[in-house]
């Protein structure tokens, strides 16, 4: 027996994603020193309406070259500051994933206690 709503499986794929962000993110600091490494990013929004259409395609569809950023002489374009804002703002969105999610159980939670009284 599965217990959820369309939210909470709409708040799965949000953290789901939101991670994925996170691994992009933890990659390109890993790849700060490697000689030519391009900086790689995700189009969030564009993954994330695919999920809410129930669309489960790759998420490498989503990810490519972020364009704009200055290349050191050996081709490397990884900027640590950016790269920090970035999981900044991604711990930021998973958190607030998280809290919705407690928020829609703890719903249920009470609907449950309700009838039980």
């Amino acid at each position: 027996m599965e217990i959820g709503t369309r939210l909470s499986e709409v708040l799965g794929k949000f953290l789901d994603l939101t991670s994925d962000q996170m691994k992009l993110t933890a990659s390109n600091v890993a790849n700060v020193d490697t000689p030519g490494y391009k900086t790689q990013g995700m189009d969030f929004s564009s993954a994330f309406a695919q999920a809410m259409q129930g669309l489960d395609g790759p998420v490498n569809e989503h990810i490519g070259d972020v364009a704009g950023l200055v290349a050191r002489p050996d081709g490397n374009n990884v900027s640590i500051d950016r790269e920090s804002m970035q999981l900044a703002k991604e711990q930021l969105q998973f958190r607030a994933g998280v809290e919705f999610l407690k928020s829609e159980y703890s719903e249920m939670m009470s609907a449950i206690h309700a009838d039980g009284k």
